[in-house]
Parts: structure tokens; C-alpha cells; sequence
């Protein structure tokens, strides 16, 4: 039988057996690859105690994990080309689980720094190859649907791992507190191969520098896509900018919180859990354009509201913050899947790229205006710089308007 007559193996849709297990599969993977990264979050404070460093440097566990994230995941997707989808993720779970634990027995700053970086390294193997897969695998119907529950996964994750840190630092050392998640880690990655189907779509393309170049080239020259990679970085950058100096920012008067109720807090990705793929509904009934600038704006309403000094009107403010950055993300990720069709695993590489060097520039950047200003500067800081996303946003949907004339 010839080539050109070989049957195209069916997709995967919603509803199927196959679905579930891949959604439980990239569920999981979320988490661990999430609660991994964010663990060092709400122990901040407690790491600038115990390195003896600032409140910015206290922020680069997070920040140099990113920074290597972002990198590979430039040649992430170029290396799941040659070897496949399941495998490299696979390998970089494991990694992952091992690297985290590992860092628990290393409490030397530049050795711990070392060994985040190398944290973001192995992420950044599931990261960008996780919506290659999605792309490949799942119906077109049903990609943003996967993709939003994907993305659950990565807040399940993230909140599981401030949640974790957070309240059991409170009662044992932060080194024990890091092997605890790195072992849960590491059962997950045990299940995650067992569970998640081979892939059916994949064709493997030989490492050439000529098609990695043509693939950035490709995807560059898409004006969409340049402005989904920007929104990509300010997305992030905000959100982890929030998140790193709530917890300073709660610890001090009027709230004196504990570091268990600091962990506590992160129960607000709840709402991101289910605005992930509550989005892929609003995409389909009002267009992407107009739900990712409609997220913007909501986001500035929850950033304002926790100016207040009410202890639960800033909780309300995180909550609907939390609730519509994850809508947005999901939104522009799952817009980038179906606009990069040619080049799918590197136009997630690129945006992942953009997302997380979003989250160690802002991340990390923005805690000198914390130090010099304060938390009511840091949110003047924010204000504009969402203000710029939302203008992005405003000039996609323009975009998408007349390429559909």
C-alpha cells in the first residue's frame, strides 16, 4: 500500500475514553510540572531569612527556573520533532520529580540556583510539547476544550504547590517541605506514562537547522502571532509579579498573616481551574478577540480592589484577578494552537518562550519597585503594564476582524 493511501489514524474527541486519559494524563502532568515550580513561591520570605538575602533575590528560585524554562523551550519542541511527544515528556517528568528532590538536600544559595535552573530545563520538555500533542492528537472541534483543561491542570499545580509549602513550612523546614512535593512528583510521572495514549498523528522530522529557522521565521512573520506572544509575556509577568510580593505584602501590617494562611490563599486558583476551559465557551459564542480584551479589563478591576485594606476585599481582588488571567491564557494559547497550523510545536514554543520570560523579567524586575514603593506602586506598575496588554489585545481582535472579511 502506498503512502498516499494509508488511512489517517482517527483523531481524538471529547467523550471517548481516549480523551479521558489524555486529559487525566496532561491534568497530572500540569500539576507536577506547576507545583514543582511554584513551590519556592510562599517561601520566599522564609528563604530570604535563610540565605540572608533580599526580597528581589529571594524571588530567583522562581525567576531562574523561568529564565531556563523559557530557553528550552525554544529547542523543546524541536527535539520532541525528532524523538516524539510522549517521550520527551516522560523523561522530563521524571526529571523534574528528581531535580526537585534533589534540591532539598542542596541548601547552598548558588548550588539551590543551579538546580532551579535546571528545574526549568527539564519542564520545558512537557511545557511546550504538551500543546504540540493536544494539537496533534484531539479533533480541531475539541483542542480548545483539552487545552483549557490543560491548563486546569497547571493551576491545580500551582496552587497545590504555594498550598503545600505554604502551611507545611509552618511546621517543618522548607528543605523537608521540598522533598515531600518532589516524591508526590515522582509517582505522578509514574502514572502520567502508564496513562497517557502514543501518539497517532506524530511524524518524526530530522534535527535541521534549516526547518528550525524557517519555523521561526514563519511564525514571526505572523502579525497575530508576534502580538499573541507579547500578550503572553504580560500575562505572565503580572501574574507572577502579584503572587511573589502578596505574600511581603500580607505578612506586614494590617494583615500580620501566618505562613499557613499565606499557603492558604492559593485555594484562589480554584477559579482559574475553572475559567480554563470555561473559555473555549466564550471563544466559540463571542470570538477570542473579544474575550481576551474583556479578561484585561477584569483583571484591572481585581488588581485595584486589592489596594483595600480589608483583608477580604483583597482576597476578592485575587480571586477575580486569578479567575480572568486564566481565561486569558487559555484563550491566547489556544489561539496560537490553531494559528501556527504549519509550525504548531514551535509557535507554543515561542509563546511559552515569551510567557515565562515574562515571569522572570516582570518577576524579578518588579521587585525593586516593591522595595522603593511599595505595594501601591507595584500596582501602578501592573495598571500600566496590562493597560499595554489590553491595547494588544484590542489591535488582535482588529486583526482577526479583517482576515475574516
Amino acid at each position: 500500500m502506498s503512502e498516499s493511501t494509508v488511512p489517517i489514524p482517527p483523531y481524538i474527541t471529547y467523550g471517548s475514553k481516549q480523551f479521558t486519559a489524555v486529559l487525566l494524563a496532561l491534568f497530572l502532568a500540569g500539576f507536577a510540572l506547576f507545583s514543582s515550580l511554584y513551590c519556592v513561591q510562599p517561601m520566599m520570605p522564609i528563604m530570604a531569612k535563610f540565605f540572608q538575602v533580599t526580597a528581589t533575590h529571594s524571588s530567583f528560585p522562581l525567576s531562574f527556573s523561568t529564565i531556563a524554562l523559557a530557553l528550552g523551550l525554544l529547542f523543546a519542541g524541536l527535539i520532541s520533532d525528532r524523538f516524539g511527544r510522549k517521550k520527551i515528556m516522560a523523561i522530563s517528568l521524571f526529571l523534574t520529580a528528581g531535580l526537585l528532590t534533589l534540591s532539598a538536600f542542596l541548601p547552598y544559595w548558588e548550588i539551590f540556583l543551579v538546580t532551579r535552573m535546571m528545574i526549568g530545563l527539564a519542564i520545558s520538555g512537557v511545557a511546550s510539547v504538551t500543546m504540540a500533542y493536544i494539537g496533534e492528537e484531539i479533533a480541531p472541534q475539541d483542542i480548545g476544550l483539552a487545552m483549557g483543561l490543560y491548563i486546569s491542570g497547571t493551576a491545580a499545580g500551582g496552587m497545590s504547590g504555594r498550598l503545600m509549602a505554604g502551611v507545611l513550612v509552618d511546621y517543618i523546614p522548607w528543605q523537608t517541605a521540598t522533598l515531600l512535593i518532589g516524591l508526590l512528583n515522582l509517582v505522578i510521572a509514574i502514572v502520567f506514562y502508564i496513562s497517557l495514549p502514543a501518539s497517532r498523528h506524530f511524524r518524526p522530522y530530522p534535527i535541521q537547522w534549516s526547518r528550525f529557522k524557517t519555523s521561526f521565521k514563519k511564525n514571526f512573520v505572523d502579525p497575530k502571532l508576534r502580538l499573541l506572544f507579547l500578550e503572553g509575556f504580560i500575562l505572565m509577568g503580572c501574574f507572577v509579579t502579584i503572587f511573589n510580593y502578596m505574600s511581603y505584602h500580607l505578612l506586614d501590617r494590617p494583615f500580620q498573616l501566618s505562613q499557613t494562611w499565606i499557603g492558604v490563599i492559593s485555594v484562589v486558583y480554584l477559579s482559574g481551574i475553572y475559567s480554563s476551559p470555561r473559555a473555549a465557551g466564550w471563544s466559540q459564542r463571542f470570538g477570542r478577540g473579544k474575550v481576551l480584551m474583556a479578561m484585561f479589563v477584569v483583571m484591572l478591576a481585581g488588581l485595584w480592589l486589592m489596594l483595600s485594606s480589608s483583608m477580604w476585599v483583597v482576597l476578592l481582588g485575587l480571586l477575580i484577578f486569578t479567575f480572568s488571567f486564566f481565561a486569558a491564557h487559555s484563550t491566547a494559547s489556544s489561539w496560537v494552537s490553531v494559528q501556527s497550523l504549519q509550525y504548531r510545536a514551535t509557535g507554543s514554543s515561542l509563546y511559552l518562550f515569551s510567557y515565562y520570560l515574562g515571569s522572570s523579567v516582570l518577576g524579578s524586575g518588579s521587585g525593586m519597585v516593591w522595595e522603593k514603593y511599595g505595594w501601591s506602586g507595584l500596582i501602578l506598575a501592573i495598571t500600566l503594564t496590562l493597560l499595554l496588554g489590553l491595547l494588544l489585545a484590542l489591535r488582535l481582535k482588529q486583526l482577526h476582524t479583517v482576515a475574516d472579511v
